[in-house]
């Protein structure tokens, strides 16, 4: 498979400058290119002004942003290109100005060079004809802001063969992106449903149903987004819009330009959403029926059509777009009569086919991917618009990809890994709110109990389970990865018990597993403190088994190169002098002030205790109990009840990122 190692970004404008920025702040040697120094030169000026945001913004260090910068080359010169692995495609939305561009990078690269667009709009099968090559072709669609945005669209061509496909996307994971793929077909996915709701508000207006400042509020409520179509339109350009939507009038009258649009487009205005907005009740419902109507109507011709999942459609909401509730999600809550109803009208509307694929069957989220390569089985959680919390579909359906690898006895080895930038960041704490509120901890405590019984057929399997920690790995997640029999960690890992400090303490063994990889002493240090590990710390720590760099991960999951031995790290003097502490100090005492320094200073001593004062007492209690005990995982579902039914647990999950004072009650 091609490895790509420098990037060449053609296009200096604000997507191509944030596109070179990102793929410098991954460590990827940039070239970033245009026609002209000038137009290269404001592209680098945006991207210092955005490194120097995000150093007031601590997200850097001045010293980082300088090393970011410093990987990037500014050209006006396109045969300077001819060493990049993979050239992204910038420009402008101009279809014959794509295609000589093609033209001219098919003399300038390698034969094995990827090139790749981030058109929004216009076919990759019908641009790939003016490329040398073109196997070597891809569509990468990326959202505003690039630099920030971690959404891409990979879309194969039809003549995009496998390799640069596979290449594509592990060129996306390691410049920090969450991938959908999807079939080539106008609009891919996004934009297919994204556009037709900004066209639809135009619409709305032109209809005088209500003016531009109640359709952006009733949209931001109906989609809980924090900027209406208007607004948006607004932010990213009028023409995008009108010329994104003119590219999908091939698919019906639903899809036509707003005369709206194509007015303010001409005007080369912005809106004014300045107005009153309206309360009106049925104003604001046929609003609200039209705009859900027509996302659900289109997001139901792309699963007719098959041109991607529904998880997909959701993710590209929830990640590019920034909405709270994806569009699969929002028509699940609805219902399918519901559903049905609101398509319907459209439909009739502008007298076009209602698609068929609507309910429960087709809004199948699937969360958890198997692959098999090999003797090699690799399941992959992929939730990354939610860190890839766990909830009662990632862990049932966890169970089945486990259960189909664990059975197939051409598989040796099963990896377990996670997508985007986390492995798993715990369970998902809206379903503990929920529950504690509806005084339904029962639910919770048969949620746990199935997730320690799939925990314990994968820490049973007499198969070898490696779990790859890709990124932040908390709570379940650390639990997960501890039933693994190697634990192997990228560079930018980072780990941690979170639970007493949000009210609870871990329940899917973790108390129990820490202990025996670790030790008790440690284990107790870990889950009272809370302490957040680098994957370097984990690692002298014993809880993880070895660090293995990004370029290595393929390699690895296809069985070409070998799992590491663990490595053997002798305990520094200061994690050995941690361990004698909490080794020699109960509980009570380091609750209670009372505790005894032994080897390490009184200042970190303080320090500790000062940390564990600010964690939930009766979740300390109890987890140090079940550590001490060592009765198995089983006896964590004991203390369930209890610890939910405190008001220490509703405070500290309905309080992530905040600082709480537990009572102990």
């Amino acid at each position: 498979m091609k490895t790509v190692k420098q990037v060449g970004v053609v296009g200096a404008g604000t997507m191509g400058a944030a596109l070179a920025q990102k793929f410098a702040q991954e460590n990827f040697q940039v070239i970033l290119a245009d026609r002209e120094m000038l137009i290269v030169e404001k592209g680098l000026a945006n991207i210092r002004n955005m490194l120097n945001e995000g150093v007031e913004k601590k997200v850097f260090t001045p010293e980082q942003a300088g090393a970011f910068l410093s990987t990037i080359k500014g050209s006006d010169n396109l045969s300077d290109l001819k060493y990049c692995d993979l050239v992204v495609e910038a420009i402008f939305e101009n279809f014959d100005a794509k295609c000589d561009l093609f033209k001219t990078l098919s003399s300038v690269l390698t034969s094995d060079a990827i090139i790749a667009t981030n058109t929004s709009s216009f076919s990759i099968t019908e641009l790939a004809q003016s490329v040398k090559n073109p196997e070597r072709f891809i569509g990468l669609h990326y959202f505003y802001h690039a630099a920030k945005n971690r959404l891409v669209e990979i879309i194969p061509g039809e003549k995009t063969s496998v390799e640069t496909f596979e290449a594509a996307k592990l060129f996306s994971v390691l410049s920090g992106k969450d991938a959908i793929s999807c079939r080539d077909a106008y609009g891919f996915v996004v934009n297919r449903f994204f556009v037709p709701w900004l066209n639809e508000s135009a619409r709305l207006l032109e209809e005088q149903v209500a003016n531009i400042p109640t359709i952006d509020d009733v949209c931001m409520k109906a989609f809980g987004i924090g900027m209406g179509p208007f607004a948006l339109m607004n932010a990213t350009g009028v023409p995008v819009a009108y010329h994104s939507q003119k590219t999908l009038e091939v698919f019906g009258s639903l899809y036509k330009v707003s005369p709206k649009l194509k007015e303010q487009t001409e005007l080369k205005q912005n809106w004014d959403l300045q107005g009153d907005v309206s309360q009106d009740e049925e104003v604001r419902k046929q609003i609200s029926d039209r705009m859900l109507g027509v996302v659900f109507l289109v997001c139901s011709q792309l699963l007719d059509e098959k041109v991607c999942r529904a998880v997909d459609i959701n993710r590209g909401a929830r990640i590019g777009l920034q909405w709270k509730n994806g569009p699969v999600e929002i028509m699940r809550k609805a219902g399918t009569d519901a559903v049905q109803k609101l398509i319907a009208t459209v439909a009739d509307l502008y007298q076009t086919p209602k698609p068929a694929a609507v309910g429960n069957v087709f809004w199948e989220m699937r969360y958890v991917d198997l692959q098999k390569k090999n003797n090699v089985a690799i399941i992959t959680i992929n939730r990354p618009e939610d860190l890839n919390a766990l909830n009662e579909e990632v862990i049932k359906q966890l169970d089945e990809k486990f259960d189909e690898a664990e059975k197939d006895t051409s598989v040796k080895t099963i990896f377990i890994t996670g997508s985007g930038k986390a492995f798993v960041a715990g369970a998902d704490i809206k379903f503990f709110v929920n529950h504690i509120r509806k005084n339904t901890i029962h639910e919770i405590e048969t949620f746990t109990a199935f997730g320690q019984k799939v925990y314990s057929k994968i820490d049973n399997s007499d198969k070898q389970v490696v779990a790859l920690l890709n990124g932040l790995t908390l709570g379940g997640g650390l639990e997960l990865a501890l039933c693994a029999d190697v634990l192997l960690a990228s560079p930018k890992a980072m780990m941690s018990f979170p639970e007493t400090g949000i009210g609870i303490y871990p329940g899917l063994g973790g108390t129990q597993r820490s202990a025996r990889k670790i030790g008790k002493p440690l284990a107790r240090y870990l889950i009272h403190t809370g302490k957040l590990l680098s994957a370097t710390e984990a690692l002298d720590m014993g809880l993880i088994d070895a660090i293995i760099p990004n370029e290595d991960v393929l390699e690895l999951l296809s069985g070409e190169k070998p799992i590491p031995d663990p490595k053997v790290i002798g305990l520094s003097d200061k994690l050995k002098n941690i361990q004698t502490f909490f080794e020699t100090n109960s509980t009570d005492q380091l609750l209670s002030h009372t505790y005894t320094a032994n080897g390490i200073k009184e200042e970190d001593a303080e320090k500790l205790f000062n940390t564990i004062k600010h964690k939930a007492p009766i979740a300390i209690q109890i987890a140090d109990k079940l550590i001490q005990e060592g009765r198995g995982s089983d006896a964590e579902l004991a203390y369930l009840k209890e610890i939910f039914s405190t008001k220490d647990a509703l405070l500290g999950l309905t309080s992530i990122g905040k600082k709480v004072e537990f009572s102990g009650e």
